[in-house]
């Protein structure tokens, strides 16, 4: 079992960057596939962003050249970076890891998530 806590998320003014954390507790996370998706009221959740076992990045088209994700050496803790915001960024994003592989479009729908941050993105 994975335990995943994020922290990070703020109101920020649309292209004032913001970085988000999770940090990883409990069995080895190099056996998922993790990530980042982010849920907003009345909409369904969308990943965002993922890291393959082998460490491949995939991103969602929404937010490709403007988010990046990073992780450290132990794959103890995920970044994901949020340049450039927008207001269509607004949600809550957690931190996600699914068995498997391919795993950016099943983000919070299986597997393990946290609690999430919130981040708001004024205009």
């Amino acid at each position: 079992q994975l335990q995943l806590v994020e922290s990070g998320g703020r109101s920020v003014k649309a292209g004032e960057s913001l970085r988000l954390s999770c940090q990883i507790a409990g069995s080895d996370a190099w056996d998922y596939c993790m990530g980042w998706f982010r849920q907003v009221p009345g909409k369904e959740r969308e990943g965002i962003a993922s890291v393959e076992v082998d460490g491949r990045r995939k991103y969602a088209d929404s937010v490709k050249g403007r988010f990046s994700m990073d992780e450290n050496n132990a794959r103890r803790w995920l970044w994901l970076y949020i340049n450039d915001p927008k207001p269509e960024d607004t949600g809550r994003y957690y931190c996600a890891a699914v068995m498997g592989a391919n795993c950016l479009g099943v983000l919070g729908k299986s597997g393990y998530w946290g609690q999430g941050t919130q981040v708001t993105v004024s205009s």
